[in-house]
Formats: structure tokens, sequence, C-alpha cells
């Protein structure tokens, strides 16, 4: 007789271990079926544009939100972003997933690294509590709550009788009355504004937008308040400050009632408000000329006014606490031993520890959010994710690894790994082999870019991958070797005393005429330096990694001004206007405007965007499509690759110089792959980056200051990135990259490597050099991670 009993049949709730995606087809995915293990860690590796976020973010996390949000009610629905559901057959065994991108945070000047990870909020209560003298609520630390106070007759009705009783309110709130919360104030240089020698009739006014032949003009002709005939240097001084800073007053205007508003009040409103990324070129050109940004003199730049900054716990302010380095803060809050606020403590020394162990710890809380790079954002979101008691969910990251020095990746390795033990599914799309060591399943993707990729190449193991042949496993152990010689430099750039952030008065000679490497563990001080010493200067051509400003008619074709001579190409073989070849004029498709689908907005519900039946999503009018070039009309050209298009302008009847120069370029960053009708806001960090260096390598420029430009590159990519870099140089360029990818540190011929660490603990530098001395120095972080990738 057996004693032992039967293992029982497994659970039927346990037999969902996996994400099955069946017949996925989002951009260029080829109908792409595969498991993904839940509560392990999967990496997605393949060459750029082959299709790693489509299947990650545009598929799996797509669906799972949209699901989600199905859950709400439709008027909860209606406030947020609309979803369609992806190209695909089946999705199951979807968990809820949480998207950790790298979106910049938004550009909003009120927003800070405190307020966007809730250390603020914390913060201000703790403050509310302990501090002396107290001064009232939570709000009364917040520089986004203003102070208002009133009183007044209200009518109550009681019992059937209306009575009237006074009233008096007020809220305090912590916001400096002068800079309104912002820490900046503004001045505005007059002479921008208008030529005082001239009437306003005579076109005085030089501010974008505002000529007298609008209703501009009807209102500063008709309001009273001054003589539009009348040179602006002969206002009087009530005249001119009616014409600069009256408030809104309605006046009618020939039987129209208006309002009129002096030209600064209507600026700060207009334009000011706004973020400086999103305006319009020609209105970012003009704010930048006539606006000066000066800290506040009120409240030296805190955002606070001066109740908020009396009141204080241990002989700190919260504005003192806010511009500590968050490591230093995370020490102070410890020391503080309050029963009563324990709890609250105790949370907030868990979100400062956070920053600190996920190598933040260089920040502080009243940095804005929108000055922090795309991967300082990524982990500043993770910030929220790590302290979670939630399990069972899908962690989908996009290349965490990103503006990471190698010493930094091993943390960042090990926090994936503690998201991944808590019993979560974390999806990685990633490049960095140290990341994708860690994988327990691999999926690769390609096996080329754009059209040629979209299959899945290889699932399984590290180790599978490394002996699968695939493109990611042949260059998986890749590593580049010091070169024999380096070039000696033609010259130097000196830069003398920076002190931006954190640098400690750094004087450095930047040598012109070679590759030069700027390295150092994240918040060394690294971008402080380039971007606040280099950039700016004259021939010096800035390339990061920054959002590209355009609406989903841009394409590459449009942004690199390739468009122009295909066009005028098009109308010289065909002998009418070039006008008729853009699909945003004289060519459009009257159906859809030239937009190729049409939007039907169904308000809560996911908005639906057909195919244009008149056009067929070609954006032209048939009549346009009948003229050719070389046998093809302007839809087939537009929807070619840079690869097919460089043959096709290269030769034949359809040889276009000017056309084939650009796609030159654009093949040289690799980015062969892309369409040139590709819309621009479906281009990933590192695509962005690359199109902008497409576009100013034709600049005169002398010196280029790339930022991290291996960005979203695949290992195999690199090599091409480094030819690249080695062609700029031997053509008399000097080239200044911003970069933590240890193989163009090996590449470099020289090296400036700041530290020794983060924040207050950098700033400084620490090796000036070749590579070669860097590696047999040893003495700083670089040097050691740079000795063993390359096998010194």
């Amino acid at each position: 007789m057996r004693t032992d009993t039967p293992s029982p049949a497994p659970h039927a709730a346990d037999t969902h271990d996996m994400i099955r995606v069946q017949g996925a087809r989002e951009n260029n995915l080829k109908d792409v079926s595969i498991e993904i293990p839940k509560r392990r860690l999967t990496v997605f590796t393949g060459v750029s544009g082959s299709g790693k976020s489509s299947l990650v973010f545009g598929t799996i996390a797509a669906e799972s939100q949209r699901l989600i949000n199905e859950t709400y009610s439709t008027f909860v629905q209606g406030f947020m972003p609309t979803l369609a559901r992806p190209e695909v057959d089946v999705l199951d065994g979807l968990t809820t997933a949480i998207i950790v991108d790298q979106e910049r945070m938004g550009g909003n000047p009120r927003s800070t690294v405190g307020t966007a990870t809730d250390a603020n909020a914390m913060l201000r209560i703790l403050f509310s509590r302990l501090g002396q003298p107290y001064i009232g609520s939570a709000q009364a630390f917040s520089f986004n709550v203003a102070s208002i106070s009133g009183a007044g007759a209200v009518t109550i009705e009681r019992g059937g009788q209306a009575v009237k009783e006074r009233r008096e309110f007020s809220i305090t709130g912590g916001m400096c009355p002068r800079c309104e919360g912002t820490g900046s104030v503004t001045d505005f240089d007059l002479t921008q504004l208008y030529d005082d020698s001239k009437s306003l009739n005579e076109g005085a006014l030089t501010i974008p937008g505002y000529s007298m032949d609008g209703w501009y003009g009807r209102i500063f002709s008709g309001c009273g308040f001054f003589d539009p005939d009348k040179p602006i240097r002969t206002f009087t001084k009530k005249e001119l400050h009616d014409l600069l800073y009256k408030e809104p007053v309605k006046i009618k205007v020939e039987g129209i009632n208006l309002t009129y508003e002096g030209l600064i009040p209507k600026i700060q409103k207009s334009m000011l408000s706004k973020d400086v990324d999103s305006m319009q070129p020609h209105i970012r050109a003009f704010v930048e000329r006539v606006v000066t940004f000066t800290t506040c003199p009120d409240c030296d730049g805190t955002r606070l006014n001066e109740a908020a900054r009396s009141s204080k716990i241990a002989g700190i302010s919260i504005a003192d606490a806010c511009a500590m380095q968050i490591s230093d803060l995370a020490g102070w809050v410890r020391g503080l031993d309050e029963p009563s606020v324990a709890p609250l403590l105790a949370k907030l020394q868990h979100t400062l520890d956070s920053f600190v162990k996920i190598g933040l710890g260089y920040l502080s809380l009243n940095r804005p959010s929108g000055t922090l790079s795309g991967g300082e954002a990524q982990r500043t979101k993770m910030i929220r994710h790590l302290g979670s008691s939630l399990t069972d969910v899908t962690y989908v990251f996009d290349e965490p690894t990103i503006g990471l020095h190698p010493h930094d990746i091993q943390r960042m390795n090990e926090l994936l790994l503690q998201l991944r033990n808590k019993g979560n599914t974390v999806l990685v799309v990633e490049h960095k082999p140290e990341t994708i060591a860690i994988a327990d399943h691999v999926v690769d993707l390609g096996p080329g870019a754009g059209t040629a990729g979209g299959e899945v190449v290889f699932e399984g193991t590290v180790e599978g991958l490394r002996a699968s042949g695939t493109r990611t496993g042949r260059h998986l152990d890749d590593r580049a070797h010091l070169k024999p010689s380096v070039r000696t430099p033609s010259g130097r750039l000196e830069v003398r005393g920076a002190d931006t952030h954190n640098l400690q008065n750094v004087d450095v000679d930047i040598p012109l005429g070679v590759l030069t490497v700027v390295t150092g563990v994240a918040g060394s001080g690294k971008s402080s330096l380039i971007h606040g010493s280099v950039s700016g200067r004259d021939g010096v051509v800035t390339v990061d990694q920054g959002a590209i400003r355009g609406s989903r008619r841009s394409n590459p074709a449009t942004y690199t001004g390739l468009l122009d001579p295909i066009r005028k190409a098009f109308a010289k073989a065909n002998g009418v206007k070039p006008a008729l070849f853009s699909a945003n004029s004289e060519g459009a498709c009257p159906a859809c405007n030239g937009a190729g689908v049409i939007y039907t907005d169904l308000a809560m519900m996911a908005g639906v965007a057909t195919t244009c039946e008149e056009c067929e999503g070609k954006r032209f009018q048939a009549s346009v499509l009948e003229y050719h070039l070389g046998g093809r009309d302007i839809s087939e050209v537009l929807a070619m690759s840079v690869n097919e298009a460089e043959e096709f302008f290269g030769a034949g009847e359809a040889r276009t110089p000017a056309a084939h120069k650009i796609l030159d370029r654009l093949a040289d960053v690799g980015l062969g792959y892309l369409t040139l009708g590709q819309p621009l806001t479906t281009l990933s960090g590192g695509e962005r980056q690359r199109l902008k260096l497409a576009t100013q390598m034709a600049t005169s420029g002398g010196v280029y200051v790339l930022d991290e430009p291996t960005t979203g590159l695949h290992l195999a990519d690199v090599e091409h990135l480094l030819a690249l870099l080695d062609r700029l140089v031997d053509s008399g360029k000097s080239v200044i990259v911003i970069e933590h990818h240890q193989a163009v540190m090996a590449h470099a011929d020289w090296i400036i490597d700041l530290g020794p660490g983060a924040g207050h603990d950098g700033g400084r530098i620490v090796f000036e050099g070749t590579p070669a001395d860097l590696v047999a120095a040893r003495s700083t972080l670089t040097g050691e991670h740079l000795a063993t990738y390359v096998g010194a």
C-alpha cells in the first residue's frame, strides 16, 4: 500500500501562465504569434525599427490599457485618452500593464521632481504639523496655491425668507506673489516689441500676428486711448501705459463689443503661459528675443512666500529641504524622531531612499521636471512603483539603461529583478548586452528594419540567442578595441570657471578636430558642462534627443527638406506647378484634406480612423497621381524607404542630385529603413536624434555636440555610428559626444571623465586623456569598466 498521496492536478486558475499573442500586425509586424512567460523577465531585442515597440507597447501594453479603461464608466472615459484596439487576432492572459517609458515629463513650469513624485505633498504635511512658527495647513506650503482673502454679504434662504449675512473667508497659500510660484520673473525688452520712431498705423509693432490690417488694427484705432497716427516716442506717460499695461476693458468699435488689453498682459496670457518648446519656431524666436527670465528677487527662486519660508523644523525651512540634494534630504528626514507623524516619516523616507537606490540621489526636489533627461524621467516614474504592494502586474520598460553609466546599469538590473521577484511580469525593450544577460526569456525581432523586419527570428534563453546566428546573437559578445593611434588635435575650445548646476568651477580644454567623448556616472555634470558652456557658441551645432515638433502630417521628407527637390523634379518632368505634389497644398485629396484617413471622433470611445475611400490612403487627388517621374507617381515615392529612394533618385530618368544628397545623409545615420512618408509622431527618441543629425549635417558648423547618439541603436548599428563619427571628423569637423557606451569611449581620440560621484559628489574633472591612458590608470569608475570591457 502506498502511503504518500499523489500530487493533486494543478488548479485551473494556475494554468494561465503565458501571455499569448496571435496574429499581431501593428505597424510593420508580419502576423507575429508568440507566448511570453508570466512572472518572468522577458527582454525584446532587435535592430532599430524591427518592431519591438510595435509588439510590446503598440500591441500588448496598448490592449491591456484599453481593456482597463473600458471598466470605467463612460463619464470617466470621456476624460481619459482614447485607445483604438490594436491590429491583432488574439491576445490572451493579459494582466494590468504599467508603462514606464522615456517620454520626457511635461514641460509645465510649475512641475518639479518633488511634485511629480508626491515627495512635496508629504513634505508639506510634515511642515504643517511640525514647523515652527505654525502658519497654517499643508497648502500654506504649496507654491501652487495663492493666498486670498475676502468679505461680503451673502443671501441665505432660511424659513422661506431671504436673510443677508456678512461672511469672511481667507485661504493661506504658499505662492510667492511676485513670480506666482514659478521662481522666475520676466522682464520685457520694449525695443523688441515696437519701433518707437513709427506710429501704429505705420507698422510700429514687431510682434508676430499683430498687424494693423486685422482685428488688432480695429481695436487700436477705435479704442480712443491713443492716436494711432502718432509716433510711439511722442506718446504721453498715460498713453504709453495704456498701450503696454492696461487691464482688460470692454470697448465698442464700429458697433461691435470688443475687449482692449495692454500688449504685455496679452503676450503673457497668449505666449508666456505655454511651454517654450511647444511654440511655433517664429513665435519661440520672438519670445526668446523679447523676454528675459531672471530669478525672482522676492523669493530668491524658491517659489514660496515669506511666511512659508519662515516656518522651520530643526532650523530647516521647506525651501531649504527642497533645495537639498535628495541623498542629503534622506539623511535629514532619518534624523527626525517624531512619533506623532511616524507613518508619514516612514513613507517619505521610503520615497527618498528609492531615489538614492535608483541612482537619482543627486537630484533635488525643486528641480523642474522638464529639465530631466529621458533616462532620468523614466527612473523618476519608476520610483512610484518600487514600493508598490501590487503583484501579478506587467511592467513594461523602454530601454531603462538609457543615460546610465555601466556602474549604474548593475543597479538598474537589480531593480528589474526585484520587480520580477515580487511576482510581476517584466517586459523590457533593450539593446545593452548587460541587461539582455539577466533575462529569463529573450524575444529577438528582425531580421532587418522597417519592411524587412517585423518577424520573430528567435525565442528562448540568452545562451540560445548567442548560438542562434541571428544578428543580435552574432553581435552580443562584440567588443570594440582601443585604437592603436589617436588623431592630433588642431586646436582647443577653452572652458573656464564652469559652474552650471553641480559643476565646481571647472576649467577644461576640449580638443578640436578630433572625436572627444565626455563621460561619467549619471548626474556627474556632463550635460551641465557641455550644454552650459559649449552649446550656444558660434559654429557649435547641438543635436539632442528632444521631441521633434510636428503633427501627424509631418514626415522625414518634410522635416529634412527632401520634399522640395522631389516636388520640383516632378513639376519639371510634367510641366505643372510644384504645389500639386504637396498633400498639404493644392494636390491634397479633397475628401480627407491630404491626411489619407478620415478621423471620426466618438466622444469617450476610441476615435475611428478609416482609410479615405476616394484616394485609398494615398493622400493625393487622382489627377495628381497621373503625373509620373521615372515610372512612379508621388504617392509611390513617399511609400519608398530611404534606401530605395536613394537608388531611385541616384540614376536614370529620376536622377535628382539635391534629393540624393539628403537621402545619402539619412542612410549615413542609419535611417535607411524609414519610409519617406512615415509620420514623425511614430519615431523613437534615437530615431529622432539621428533625423536631426542628418538635417544638421548640412549646416556649416565646425563643432558637433551629440547627446548619447547610441540611444535606441542595436549593437550591430553602433559600428555604423562609429564609422559616421569618423567620417565627420575626417571631413574637418570636431565631434563632442556625451556618452556611456564603452564602444564609443574605446573609439575616442580624447576622453574627459567627470565625477567622481553624482550631484555634489561630482562636478569635477577626474580624468583627461586618451582611452588607452584611462584603461592603464584605472583611476576612475569609467576606467575600471572600460578596462573590463576591452579585456585589458
